[in-house]
């Protein structure tokens, strides 16, 4: 809640409606918990494209609306009615991670650097004019939660320095370009279903880009497992010619040395469906092995 220590008055908070929990009774959302928790006035419309949830957000007269990972269409005539706009912060270098996943889609692309972008709403997805921009790198290791708890304390930052630079009468922005604009979309518990046909990089950006959700599953031993915890192995960009991608090259005392297409990946957790977390040794001491002592994933 970096408005809260600011200079800027937040007189709404909008936040999507409760989701159900895991016993069935609704799951308080992060951003209405933190708010009611500040004393701040929450509201949860399904669609502020209606006219009753318009009416209210207006009602408040408003100067600026701030938008970060809300979610939902801003009705134009909510945009068009405040003193200085919708002011959106994306954890991305616009136009590039446009839409709903940026900062998974930064890892799972490779991307050596990521950053955080303020800028102006219009009724294109990301794509107004850009107040602020700041870049960042992008460690070889880092997982998606750390990173984007990195980006989210730039942003608040950034919000925070654009808001003043607004009220205080600077209006310049930049065009922000469609070329070079790519997409992430929502991401499904498809996107985790990966096969070991992936070289070792592509399984651990997808890893540590989808950990803890939606989750990767490979398969192992004739089933599908979730790996939790895993790095590329040695060999990283050789192509074994006679070995089967999937076949598990090397076992130790907590993990095992996968074949992928290019490279090795070395597992280190894995959990069964139905099981707890557990080391893919222990795993494949309960499976049969196959013919010449080798398994096959």
């Amino acid at each position: 809640m970096a408005l809260e220590g600011s200079s800027h008055e937040v007189g709404l908070v909008l936040t999507a409606p409760d989701r159900a929990g895991s016993r069935g009774a609704a799951a308080p959302r992060p951003v209405r918990y933190e708010a009611e928790s500040s004393g701040l006035a929450v509201e949860q419309p399904t669609r502020l494209t209606e006219e009753f949830w318009r009416d209210s957000v207006l009602s408040r007269n408003p100067q600026a609306l701030v938008v970060a990972a809300y979610g939902q269409l801003v009705p134009e005539a909510i945009l068009d009615s405040l003193t200085y706009g919708g002011i959106g912060v994306h954890p991305s270098l616009l136009p590039r991670h446009r839409g709903a996943a940026p900062v998974a889609a930064a890892i799972l692309a490779g991307d050596g650097r990521t950053g955080v972008t303020v800028f102006r709403m219009n009724q294109r997805m990301d794509a107004g004019p850009i107040l602020a921009q700041q870049p960042l790198p992008i460690p070889a290791s880092v997982s998606r939660p750390d990173l984007t708890a990195t980006l989210a304390l730039v942003g608040a930052e950034m919000l925070v320095q654009a808001l003043d630079r607004l009220e205080a009468g600077d209006r310049s922005d930049i065009p922000q370009l469609d070329s070079g604009a790519t997409y992430s979309h929502r991401l499904s518990r498809r996107d985790g279903n990966l096969e070991w046909s992936l070289s070792s990089t592509e399984i651990d950006r997808a890893l540590r880009a989808l950990t803890p959700w939606p989750g990767v599953t490979v398969p192992l031993e004739g089933t599908r497992v979730k790996l939790l915890r895993g790095a590329p192995g040695p060999g990283l960009e050789e192509v074994a010619a006679t070995t089967a991608m999937g076949t598990v090259l090397e076992q130790g005392p907590d993990w095992i040395l996968v074949q992928a297409a290019r490279g090795t990946f070395r597992v280190e957790l894995v959990q069964p469906p139905g099981r707890p977390p557990m080391t893919p040794a222990a795993f494949l001491r309960g499976r049969q092995r196959t013919a010449g002592g080798r398994r096959h994933a």
